[in-house]
């Protein structure tokens, strides 16, 4: 998928393993409280749309537009499951404009005690115009 010929002029920038404390899951011991969440965020965007010419945020995507949109998604509250929550991420992703693609994960570390992590994971790239 990342060899795809509509990603070749891309930059591909990330959020890795952004912990979050957030209410998920559709276990009554998952709604008590919060859980510990890694969320992962990769963006593919035109090298025309982020490459500085004088050194300046404004000629880039800012990295604080990913954090603020995880910030406002758990703000709506309780989400039963990963896949959902990865479907929105990777919306609000997609809306911004200078992003082509775009890849989120999430892992819930502390559920099962004899495994890493379980988690989800979605891609999606826009239509070509």
């Amino acid at each position: 998928m990342f060899a795809h010929p509509s990603l070749r002029d891309c930059r591909r920038l990330f959020l890795r393993n952004h912990e979050v404390r957030m209410n998920i899951g559709v276990h009554d011991f998952e709604k008590r409280g919060e859980q510990r969440v890694l969320i992962n965020v990769e963006l593919w965007v035109p090298l025309a749309e982020s490459t500085p010419r004088h050194d300046r945020l404004d000629e880039v995507l800012d990295y604080d537009f990913i954090r603020r949109s995880i910030v406002a998604r758990l703000a709506r509250g309780h989400v039963h499951l990963q896949e959902t929550l990865c479907d929105d991420v990777l919306a609000m992703m997609l809306a911004h404009p200078k992003v082509r693609a775009a890849r989120v994960s999430s892992e819930k570390p502390d559920v099962y005690p004899d495994c890493e992590a379980v988690g989800c994971e979605v891609f999606a790239m826009k239509e070509s115009s």
